[in-house]
């Protein structure tokens, strides 16, 4: 396919995703493709980050490792593609589908209503469960306040790995680049953290996902004001612009912090600071400190708004670069 022909695919998977989302039913049945992702790494981690390896070999074992399952990755998607190809107009339906499936907008709205469900209906305890399934803090440390912000950090963070870096990596290069780039992302998850067993043999998969991250993280500062401006008005869209730009480099990440400052601005709200990771107390500082220091059930449901209208933004622009090129 040509680039025009990937935009076209890519705004119809996203329309797609945003009505169906993940089925449980149907990946109870089989696994899900990020899953099979996952048990390549975690096979691969077995044999090639043994104990008794040296460091040096362990990160020589890790560049090997992750640049076998892109190498695996990139096949698979360009087979995939062939295949699909074989069916005609039928084909550009399953394509549809396929990149779909690697599109996170509905999945992802849904876990971070369900903590502002949580707190509305069990309370502090309620919203700590359901806050634990899509951030890695320890929850028992967090109060209400500090819940809103774990969500809402989420959302916006999720944004750009979870919908904008696919949607781009897809619009370029079609199933291969869609492939590659969760394949990296999923590793970055498993094994790119700094954790004793991970330091060397993750290294070459963190570095590699901040790269094929840049250009997505800055990108969703732009439809994070885009949809700021559509929910919630033109002070809100110019504050995630100023916020993004003046504090988007406070965060650890050379990527996370962009979309976070952006919602961080777009909702009036600070974010990121301290967190507690299993025992241990992670000093950052704050972002958009000028903001209100206590963030709120609203807020979370102001962001999960401007999320909407930042998706639907993302698929406006991808129609228009279509038209374009058509």
């Amino acid at each position: 396919m040509t680039i025009d022909q990937n935009l076209l695919v890519l705004v119809l998977a996203l329309l797609l995703d945003r009505i169906v989302g993940d089925p449980d039913a149907l990946w109870r049945r089989w696994p899900h493709p990020v899953e099979l992702f996952g048990k390549a790494i975690s096979r691969a981690d077995t044999l090639f980050n043994r104990s008794d390896r040296t460091n040096q070999e362990r990160r020589r074992n890790g560049v090997w490792t992750i640049v076998g399952l892109l190498v695996l990755s990139v096949l698979a998607g360009l087979l995939l593609h062939w295949f699909f190809a074989l069916f005609g107009l039928a084909g550009i339906l399953l394509e549809v589908i396929c990149v779909a499936i690697f599109m996170a907008q509905k999945s992802l709205a849904d876990h971070v209503e369900a903590v502002a469900a949580g707190l509305k209906t069990g309370g502090l305890a309620g919203g700590r469960a359901a806050v634990s399934r899509i951030v890695g803090r320890d929850p028992e440390t967090l109060d209400e306040p500090a819940v809103c912000r774990a969500a809402i950090e989420s959302l916006a963070e999720n944004f750009s790995d979870g919908v904008v870096a696919p949607a781009l990596w897809y619009a370029v290069f079609g199933l291969p680049g869609l492939f590659a780039y969760k394949m990296l992302n999923t590793a970055d998850s498993m094994i790119g953290h700094k954790s004793e067993a991970y330091v060397d043999f993750g290294w070459a998969s963190a570095r590699l996902d901040d790269f094929a991250n840049w250009p997505a993280a800055r990108l969703s500062i732009l439809l994070i004001a885009i949809g700021a401006w559509l929910r919630r008005g033109w002070v809100a869209c110019r504050q995630a612009v100023l916020v993004a730009v003046r504090d988007g480099g406070l965060h650890r990440s050379p990527n996370s912090g962009r979309p976070e400052a952006a919602m961080a601005g777009a909702l009036d709200v600070q974010l990121a600071g301290p967190r507690v990771y299993s025992g241990l107390v992670v000093m950052e500082p704050m972002i958009n400190n000028g903001g209100r220091e206590t963030a709120t059930l609203d807020d979370i449901e102001g962001g999960v708004s401007v999320f909407h209208a930042s998706c639907s933004a993302l698929a406006l622009v991808a129609f228009l670069l279509f038209l374009v090129l058509l």
